[in-house]
């Protein structure tokens, strides 16, 4: 057996698999420093505005509230689409209610989350297609289901997600933000969905740093001590 050779050679591979790597982690990162977090963020996509509401005596009270909606363990006062109303919670689920009348408004039609896509996007481009999501797509996985997709018709297929009981935007999405995703996973080496494939994954790469720095001083030595015996 060849010693010498076969450690040339798996020396040779190692280092063509962790040179492969370190060439994404230098253009992931390059792209991750180029490109400010908030135009990732979508920022610049949609403006929601949380200013306090002044006092109002049309308004009904917390306790009129709790009689007309008993149950809730936490509410909130806001607008949507400017109507003043009250955001309750009860049981980790929520749901909109007129601060009026205290009529339920959730869960949200399709024509108010259009309405309310329309007023915090930021871009000129129209509605391309809304669809009501039941199965989230990767780049919304930790959403809550189901929700409103909105796709405008611009250059980055920018995407707004809204939650139907709130009218909250859940999620803002571009092309941006989806190169950054796909280089940050290369970047971090999570190339699974699975975090026990990840974790083998990583331990495999572990294993394969070991026996290049092993096999590369191997070699070291090796090749000082064919020079002292010539």
């Amino acid at each position: 057996m060849n010693l010498p050779f076969w450690v040339r050679r798996t020396h040779k591979w190692i280092g063509l698999v962790i040179g492969v790597q370190a060439l994404l982690w230098m253009l992931s990162g390059v792209y991750m420093t180029a490109i400010s977090l908030e135009v990732i963020h979508g920022d610049h996509l949609a403006h929601v505005s949380d200013e306090p509401l002044a006092r109002s005596a049309d308004r009904i009270d917390i306790a009129q509230l709790a009689l007309l909606r008993p149950g809730f363990e936490a509410f909130k006062l806001k607008t949507f689409l400017g109507r003043e109303v009250y955001e309750l919670r009860s049981g980790g689920k929520a749901s909109l209610v007129d601060a009026r009348s205290g009529e339920v408004l959730s869960p949200l039609p399709r024509e108010q989350i259009i309405a309310r896509a329309k007023d915090i996007y930021q871009g000129e481009a129209e509605i391309r297609e809304v669809t009501w999501v039941t199965q989230a797509p990767q780049e919304v996985a930790r959403r809550p289901v189901p929700m409103w997709a909105v796709r405008f018709d611009d250059r980055a297929s920018s995407t707004l997600y809204f939650s139907p009981d709130t009218g909250d935007l859940l999620a803002r999405r571009h092309d941006l933000w989806r190169w950054f995703d796909f280089l940050w996973m290369l970047h971090i080496m999570d190339y699974d969905a699975r975090t026990d494939v990840n974790n083998s994954l990583l331990r495999v790469a572990a294993g394969l740093g070991l026996l290049f720095a092993l096999s590369g001083a191997w070699l070291v030595f090796y090749s000082f001590r064919r020079r002292v015996r010539t």
